[in-house]
């Protein structure tokens, strides 16, 4: 206890600072006075200094801070921006030597000796070695890493009621989650069965597709610790030289990143997570070789659906559609008034016309920044999906500066039958409402047919009281309405097989007559 309370201290200690200066930006003496007002630039360093903070606090606060980078929920959009760079670039002796694990773990079963080290993380650091004559690839996890993450993970859960007093509405509504949102995330990410697993799964969803390769996992081998896969090697992507001597373009090679993610999350449910450039790799012959699947969604068919849903609501403009999707995206609350929250979105959509070049990042920026005024909150799975969306973007336009990442998502989705091209999408529109409307136009005969055999009764009179006195410019107008009226359901009633659009038509002629001879007296 006196570890964690130690800890806890040392934290505080760390942030007090940002604290500080962040209470300085709502009263400028803490307790009183003026909003203060800090530019842009003031706000960047000060995000830079705290991203450099969570580094010197190790694993478990670079973790917190790359989940806060996709975040917006919590964190302005230029906090979220410098915490994106955050790396898990550590020591290989931070957290002890990797490689008692790989003797506690494997045994006899490797020749230690043949240990080479790779490439190093904030959880994990990666060897190959040679197993059975073949060379393997080994992501070991840091010695005593877990009670460490588990202790940070408490101190940060202990920070969060301190946090909540001087948060918006808006933000409190995330942060009552987001401790809990960290450690799910984090703790598995430190589960490498689980991640060998989802490996197999996505290697078995992509057998036999000459696009892209995945290692495979030696089972045997692998445990909570210790992740034993193929040893493959490639050009990192986004490398100068990547494509030298092979048949693939960056360009060509960008759609392709875009088509195996989207395939990974909409059709086959289970997705990698993270595709910075340092896990994404050009082979010899011109696949795409995806590397390090700690960070990993698995994705309901609901989900699924709603997120195809979201996307056709923003391309048909469909505000109550896209209500309706971020409610049942958890990321706004069912109680939310619908009809503020569609006067918003209806706003971001006129902004995004507006621009002469749209891109997811802008997307989920006007989002996010015009649902401040609402509790919201960015559940696991959606922030993860936002992760690869503004990542993934990323990588397409260091590979091609103009690469269109949308008009690829789009190209995807019609391909695979996911949402319908602009003719099938009105179509179906148009049948939509053609159902809705079937039951009232079915009671519409029977109705008119009422009516009109009590005008033939004298049992239906028409009054046009005038509002003051009873001046003949409102019995004028009076005929005007019910010939509007008339002419409306001899419209209606054309579509029926028996031809009640002739008398009602007629009688619209009727009192349209009347207006003209009242107009012409």
């Amino acid at each position: 206890m006196s570890g964690l309370f130690r800890r806890y201290l040392v934290v505080l200690v760390r942030f007090f600072p940002f604290a500080l200066a962040f209470l300085r930006d709502r009263r400028r003496f803490i307790l009183f006075g003026s909003r203060r007002q800090v530019p842009d630039e003031a706000h960047r360093q000060r995000a830079e200094q705290i991203r450099d903070t969570m580094l010197e606090l190790g694993p478990a606060f670079i973790k917190v801070g790359q989940v806060l980078s996709t975040r917006p929920d919590i964190v302005p959009p230029v906090y979220a921006d410098v915490f994106g760079t955050l790396q898990d670039e550590v020591p290989e002796g931070a957290g002890g030597d990797p490689k008692h694990v790989i003797a506690q773990e494997l045994g006899d079963e490797l020749d230690q000796s043949t240990l080479e080290p790779v490439a190093g993380g904030s959880l994990a650091y990666v060897y190959t070695a040679t197993y059975r004559g073949e060379r393997i690839a080994l992501k070991v996890r840091r010695p005593e890493l877990k009670p460490m993450i588990t202790r940070d993970l408490r101190v940060v859960r202990g920070l969060v009621p301190l946090i909540r007093p001087f948060a918006t509405e808006r933000q409190q509504y995330s942060i009552e989650n987001a401790a809990d949102d960290f450690e799910d995330i984090i703790l598995d990410e430190l589960d490498f069965d689980r991640e060998a697993t989802v490996m197999a799964d996505i290697r078995e969803n992509f057998h036999g597709d000459e696009r892209v390769v995945i290692p495979a996992v030696y089972e045997d081998l692998c445990s909570e610790r210790v992740l034993a896969m193929e040893y493959l090697t490639g050009q990192k992507v986004t490398d100068g030289n990547a494509f030298d001597g092979i048949d693939m373009t960056p360009h060509e090679m960008a759609t392709r990143i875009i088509n195996v993610y989207l395939e990974m999350g909409l059709v086959d449910g289970v997705f990698h997570a993270d595709p910075h450039p340092g896990n994404l790799a050009v082979t010899d012959d011109g696949r795409l070789l995806l590397f390090d699947f700690g960070m990993n969604e698995r994705l309901p068919p609901t989900v699924q659906e709603d997120i195809v849903a979201l996307y056709r609501a923003l391309v048909r403009r469909d505000v109550d559609d896209l209500v309706d999707v971020l409610v049942a995206l958890d990321v706004l609350e069912p109680h939310v008034n619908r009809a503020e929250v569609g006067r918003v979105l209806a706003l971001v959509i006129e902004n995004l016309e507006g621009r002469s070049e749209i891109t997811w990042r802008m997307i989920i920026t006007e989002l996010t920044t015009n649902l401040r005024a609402f509790p919201f909150r960015i559940p696991p799975d959606v922030m993860l999906l936002i992760r690869v969306g503004t990542v993934g973007e990323g990588v397409c336009r260091q590979l091609d500066p103009e690469f269109d990442f949308l008009a690829a998502v789009r190209s995807f989705l019609v391909e695979q039958g996911l949402i319908e091209n602009e003719l099938n999408a009105l179509i179906e529109e148009t049948r939509a409402d053609i159902r809705r409307s079937l039951p009232a136009l079915a009671r519409v005969p029977s109705r008119v047919d009422r009516t009109l055999s009590r005008l033939e009764r004298g049992e239906l009179v028409v009054r046009t009281d005038p509002v003051e006195g009873r001046g003949t410019g409102a019995q004028k107008l009076g005929y005007a309405v019910v010939a509007g009226a008339l002419i409306v359901a001899a419209a209606i009633l054309t579509f029926h097989e028996r031809p009640y659009e002739i008398p009602v038509g007629a009688a619209a002629a009727g009192f349209l007559l009347f207006y003209l001879v009242d107009i012409g007296s």
